[in-house]
């Protein structure tokens, strides 16, 4: 590690951060010096390493081909060192979990405490994010995440599957003879939605565009909200909805379910090796989903309310 010597370690953290959180003023922020400073590291660090690690262009610092790679280890190394750290003080043991926030409320939460029989010197800290956590930069060791499985950084696991079909109140559902009648009635959307009405519509044998004049929402918990006080019709998926049908504030007025690409995964950094409790909670999530399947337990909706 002789070489070492020749590079400065404030150097080497302010390229990092810069890498990481991009413009100047975010790395000073996290740093706590000034942009100058953080300007002045990163022209002194290149000096010491003979490269350039980024390009200079009008839309701001552009990682260098070599830059890549220098930063990916510099990741790995900064990790590493937050991780002697606390093994220093004793921070080490807890298990740091970014979990999509319904999986989180409505799934993980109820079945903490078989975790914590199965493991009681197991601490966790659980971050019911919506966001999507970079795991390569970050101190996540695992997510769980609502999506296609599309994600790149970390390899992917789908605990989940979850399926799609309309939901409303009992009054609203009584006007509804048939699938077609959800033409006649105010359609509820959200923004950015992973579910799509096309496909719930082809396999209910229904054609042409429905009249979305609901309200839209920014976030499928209003739409849900809306859904429940009456104002209209609602396509959800499994795990968003079952205690609202399991005590009627909703019901689901057709047997369609439509399987779909979406579901609950876990993804595991791929950056890094993992940590004994994320092997245990690993396992320990396996083995509760394996046990709900074989029983059944958590397909609550395997017939739709007669209304």
């Amino acid at each position: 590690m002789k070489n070492l010597n020749k590079v400065h370690l404030n150097g080497l953290k302010a390229v990092e951060a810069i890498g990481r959180l991009g413009p100047l003023p975010r790395a000073a922020e996290e740093l706590g010096v000034s942009v100058s400073a953080v300007s002045q590291q990163l022209i002194r660090t290149e000096g010491q390493i003979g490269h350039a690690v980024f390009e200079r262009t009008r839309g701001g610092l552009v990682a260098t081909p070599f830059g890549k790679g220098f930063l990916a280890r510099l990741e790995e190394g900064f990790q590493s060192l937050s991780k002697a750290v606390a093994m220093a003080d004793g921070t080490d043991q807890t298990l740091m979990l970014s979990v999509a926030p319904t999986f989180a409320s409505k799934w993980l939460v109820p079945r903490l405490g078989r975790l914590r029989s199965a493991h009681p010197d197991l601490k966790i800290r659980i971050d019911p994010s919506p966001g999507i956590v970079d795991l390569k930069s970050s101190d996540i060791d695992l997510a769980i995440r609502l999506g296609k499985g599309d994600w790149r950084d970390g390899a992917q696991e789908r605990l989940l599957p979850q399926r799609m079909f309309p939901v409303c109140t009992r009054n609203v559902a009584l006007k509804l003879k048939g699938p077609a009648d959800i033409f006649n009635q105010p359609i509820i959307c959200y923004d950015n939605p992973m579910f799509s009405w096309d496909d719930w519509q082809a396999a209910a044998g229904l054609e042409g565009p429905l009249p979305f004049d609901g309200t839209t929402f920014s976030d499928p918990w209003l739409g849900l909200e809306a859904a429940i006080s009456g104002q209209g019709i609602m396509l959800a998926w499994d795990l968003f909805v079952e205690d609202a049908l399991a005590d009627g504030r909703l019901v689901a007025p057709f047997p369609t379910r439509v399987p779909s690409s979406v579901g609950y995964w876990l993804i595991t950094p791929n950056n890094r090796k993992p940590s004994q409790q994320t092997l245990h909670f690993q396992r320990w999530i396996r083995s509760e989903i394996e046990r709900e399947n074989a029983t059944g337990s958590h397909d609550l909706l395997t017939s739709y309310t007669e209304v």
